[in-house]
């Protein structure tokens, strides 16, 4: 078999009805959408959400909370307990953490550290944000914490 030799089983793919072709077509003049109304109409037929007449549940439900202009920040959060596979002296950055499995790729680019747990050694940590509780853990060990660049450094 080649690759042109290649074809969609038998029945596997439909043709689109065409309407709107005249009457011999059997599907002239209103082209199947009947005659006039909401759903006859260009762009016609019902709203996302909506219930008909019921009070969507988007309206029903309770509004909560703020998200400011620009949205939340969301970081990838690591705990300093979670260092403790680390040797003495790694550097440990969102690469670093995405090859022990502490976080998943697409998040390596906003990660915080926390500061629950202990370090045994002294790490290089380099994060885009880390509390104040686990640089001075961090630091009480004889290692550095550098904040990445770009990005929201708030603790």
């Amino acid at each position: 078999m080649k690759l042109d030799e290649l074809r969609p089983a038998p029945g596997a793919k439909k043709r689109r009805k065409k309407v709107g072709r005249g009457p011999g077509s059997g599907h002239g003049k209103t082209s199947g959408k009947g005659h006039k109304g909401h759903k006859a109409r260009s762009g016609g037929g019902k709203a996302g959400g909506f219930e008909g007449g019921q009070m969507p549940l988007y309206r029903r439900l309770p509004k909560r909370g703020f998200v400011p202009f620009g949205g939340k920040t969301e970081y990838a959060v690591v705990n300093l307990k979670a260092l403790g596979g680390f040797e003495a002296n790694a550097v440990v950055d969102p690469d670093a953490l995405v090859r022990a499995g502490l976080v998943h790729a697409g998040e390596r680019g906003r990660v915080k550290i926390l500061g629950e747990g202990d370090v045994a050694h002294a790490l290089t940590v380099k994060a885009h944000a880390v509390s104040a509780s686990a640089r001075a853990k961090i630091e009480a060990q004889g290692g550095r914490v550098e904040v990445l660049a770009g990005r929201v450094t708030a603790s």
